[in-house]
């Protein structure tokens, strides 16, 4: 038997596109598989919304059952460099997503818009909307698991739904996982990992093949890794976010990002990684987690790993992380991820989780 669940979606940019391709390429597997098939009610972009027919009615429907909106449809319109607004019939030019979900019935919210670290939205209110009307919550979107993790964790507990958000740390890599579910009964010790794919890229590539900076990051930027704008990523702002979200997430510490120690790569010279590969050292972004009795060091620094370090031997396309705990000894994991496809798997991956097994 198949249960079938309404979802909407905020954010349709390369995450959000491939997920719409991933509910559509997988739909069968879904159905044989974990008896599940989800239906798109609401889709929200920068133009403003699609809402599916029967949804938000009177106004926006004729009051019977949604059959979802056209997935196909919302790919081309954004093939076609139109937001969803455009849709005919469905599309709500301006509307917020905010204001969308206050108006459709689904069971779970997939957050995939921008990480706005400044005020959050348009994903925090529409996160915060959700959880008011007893959805749960889907993040790829890091800003408001930053700015509210504690809020919002509360408020879905008292609405009782659920967060998901594995995808917002390090895309397809399971480090929320990990930490959250794997070590349940563990006393975490230690983390450590290389969780931004642009540094990593940038180091490998300038201690392997000699490149220099601005030729390794021009390099991430032609190949799509890096963006035009790569401050957030070689300053060590994302890799420190998504430490953040980990500290709340697997070890129950709250603190603001200003509290972690931040080092970007930027002061990093082909001399440190020479003399680096000369003592038998890689030099990598590192994000680590020290405990110290009941509080946590959280920071974020080029550090210098032996060569036999498993971080120290992530190629330029890995992210990889690393968990030292009491009794499930010490677990590591690493993924190769050229493109966000990963991330859109980690989406649905929790998606799934949340209704299966039923």
């Amino acid at each position: 038997m198949t249960q079938t669940i309404s979802i909407a979606l905020v954010g349709l940019g390369n995450v959000g596109r491939r997920v719409i391709q991933l509910l559509l390429d997988k739909e069968a597997d879904l159905r044989e598989r974990y008896g599940l098939s989800f239906r798109v009610v609401a889709a929200a972009d920068s133009s403003g919304a699609a809402v599916a027919a029967g949804e938000g009615a009177p106004k926006f429907g004729m009051g019977r059952k949604s059959e979802g909106l056209d997935l196909r449809e919302i790919l081309r319109a954004k093939e076609s460099r139109q937001g969803v607004a455009t849709l005919p019939r469905r599309g709500r030019a301006g509307m917020s997503a905010r204001e969308m979900l206050e108006r459709v019935e689904a069971g779970a919210l997939l957050d995939m818009s921008p990480t706005n670290l400044a005020d959050g939205a348009p994903g925090l209110p529409a996160v915060e909307a959700a959880i008011e009307r007893g959805m749960h919550v889907v993040l790829a979107n890091k800003g408001p698991l930053v700015l509210a993790y504690p809020k919002l964790a509360e408020a879905a507990r008292k609405r009782q739904t659920r967060l998901a958000f594995s995808a917002a740390v390090a895309g397809g890599l399971p480090t929320v996982n990990l930490g959250r579910r794997d070590l349940a009964g563990s006393r975490i010790e230690r983390i450590e990992g290389v969780l931004n794919g642009t540094t990593n890229f940038i180091l490998t590539s300038m201690a392997e093949s000699g490149m220099s900076y601005a030729d390794a990051l021009a390099e991430a930027q032609a190949r799509g890794v890096a963006e035009v704008n790569p401050a957030l990523d070689v300053e060590g702002y994302d890799a420190a976010v998504k430490l953040l979200i980990l500290a709340h997430a697997a070890l129950d510490y709250h603190v603001t990002l200003d509290e972690v120690e931040r080092v970007g790569i930027t002061g990093v010279t082909m001399d440190d990684l020479t003399r680096a590969r000369a003592g038998g050292k890689a030099i990598k972004l590192l994000c680590l987690a020290e405990r110290e009795g009941e509080r946590w060091r959280l920071s974020v620094k080029p550090a210098a790993l032996p060569l036999a370090h498993p971080l120290a031997q992530l190629n330029p396309h890995q992210m990889g992380i690393i968990y030292h705990s009491d009794i499930n000894g010490i677990i590591t994991a690493a993924i190769q991820e050229e493109n966000p496809m990963p991330t859109a798997a980690a989406v649905l991956r929790d998606l799934i989780n949340l209704y299966w097994p039923a």
